[in-house]
């Protein structure tokens, strides 16, 4: 733990015993459920999307809204949901955010019209806001250090497991049952999530904090929202396009304005004074440089799998399927190897892995197939496992006061990270003579990013 965690004591928290084993135990559940729904809410409405066109007669830009509408406020509004939770309690945050998540599921899988479920689904993303920062405090406050990575291993493997059945999923419920059971099936996971909360999570808050910084609140939206959105539709309304400029150029002034606001702020929502911890500043670097090369890599790869080597629809999807188990098996294991080695080598070497993977990936051409790709995705499963511990290192470095502010700034450099890297990658790929060729280009830029990252790691997370 840091200096600057270690000497806070500005405030006292409410969780300062360890649970017992039991209701550690109902934690880690209630920590793998919400991580499930939440991250398969990024992926299981895809596949029912033409059913939602026939039905609802949503046109193509509602199609388009209802997927990006939830990652929209869902990114936007994490830095709020962290500080709300330090301010009024992590528990009461988390079970409000389980609750408003699970209403919005329901009006979606009810919805009658194309502007119905949209609406559900900004109302979903703004949920999911308010539970994923909130549960990584909860799992950080009154932990020790295995218990924080226990933790954060539940949350990555339940992540791994909705990314990869997501799509099956929402597949085999759109084909055999409706569309609208994609969202009910939030609404049971919910309910048991709620009521598992209320007997599990210990409340916990900063009892320093005598209100919200509504001012750096506001901001932080703006920001997040300005910048998730161009970086949403820039590729298909145009980089230069007057809307994304606008929203790009909004989203810079309201950085530069919450960062005048939070330091000159008597209670600031994000102390600034936390980048000051190596390991916190460390940590959220590395992740962002994980999150540009290989979210952005892997949004087109699907196109490569079909467009470059043959691949049917199906198989494009279950080619993700071995990296994601990889990522659920080798997780649980990671601690130990964390132990073991220290996180800055754990880290490191998951991140050289997972860049050696990509590289791999890239140098495949016209008539290789699935034998061909499965080493290179098995080495990106296992190497993403380990990088588990860059978690528990940004966590770990804040104090307790702040584990909700710290979770929202490891959320969201998660979540942007992806954005930007879909976005830089896409203009590498669009800018190429060929697919193949672009696809290649960005593999291997995105594989450098990652190696970057590893490097910051083996220095910062010592």
């Amino acid at each position: 733990m840091s200096d600057f965690a270690a000497n806070s004591t500005e405030a006292t928290v409410e969780a300062t015993i360890t649970p017992p084993a039991a209701r550690h135990g109902l934690l880690l559940l209630v920590v793998g459920l919400v991580g499930f729904v939440t991250t398969l809410d990024n992926t299981v409405v895809t596949v029912a999307l033409p059913t939602l066109q026939t039905e609802l007669g949503a046109s193509l830009a509602e199609l388009e809204w209802v997927v990006t509408g939830y990652v929209l406020t869902f990114a936007g509004f994490m830095l709020a949901g962290g500080r709300l939770a330090d301010v009024y309690g992590r528990r009461k945050v988390l079970i409000a955010g389980i609750a408003v998540f699970t209403a919005a599921s329901a009006a979606a899988g009810l919805a009658t019209s194309s502007g119905v479920l949209v609406a559900a689904r900004l109302v979903q993303g703004s949920g999911a806001a308010l539970i994923l920062p909130a549960m990584l405090a909860v799992v950080s406050v009154g932990n020790d250090d295995r218990q924080r990575s226990a933790g954060v291993a539940v949350w990555m493997a339940s992540g791994a497991g909705a990314l990869a059945l997501g799509p099956v999923v929402g597949g085999y419920l759109t084909q055999h049952v409706h569309w609208s059971w994609v969202f009910l099936l939030n609404v049971p996971l919910g309910i048991l999530s709620v009521v598992l909360a209320a007997v599990a999570v210990p409340e916990s808050r900063d009892e320093a904090a005598a209100h919200v910084d509504v001012a750096g609140v506001a901001t932080s939206v703006v920001v997040l929202s300005a910048g998730t959105f161009a970086l949403t539709f820039g590729a298909e309304l145009g980089w230069t396009s007057p809307v994304i400029l606008v929203a790009a150029a909004v989203s810079v002034v309201a950085a530069v304005v919450f960062v005048v606001v939070e330091r000159r702020g008597r209670d600031p929502m994000v102390d600034l004074a936390l980048f000051r911890a190596r390991a916190f500043t460390g940590g959220v670097v590395a992740q962002v440089l994980w999150g540009l090369g290989v979210n952005g890599v892997f949004f087109f790869t699907a196109l490569f799998l079909q467009r470059t080597l043959g691949f049917s629809p199906t198989m494009s999807g279950l080619a993700f399927v071995p990296l994601a188990l990889l990522v659920v098996v080798v997780t649980p294991l990671v601690p130990f190897v964390e132990r073991r080695f220290g996180a800055a080598r754990a880290v490191g070497l998951g991140l050289f892995l997972v860049a050696a993977g990509m590289a791999a990936v890239g140098f495949l051409r016209p008539g290789d197939g699935w034998i061909d790709l499965l080493p290179p995705m098995c080495v990106i499963g296992v190497g993403s496992a380990l990088t588990m511990p860059l978690g528990p290192a940004v966590l770990g470095a804040a104090p307790e006061s702040r584990a909700g502010v710290a979770g929202g700034v490891f959320s969201v450099a998660r979540e942007m990270s992806g954005l930007f890297g879909i976005a830089v990658i896409g203009v590498i790929v669009n800018s190429s003579a060929s697919f193949t060729l672009g696809y290649s280009t960005g593999l291997l830029t995105a594989a450098g990013l990652v190696v970057v990252g590893a490097v910051v790691s083996l220095v910062t997370l010592r």
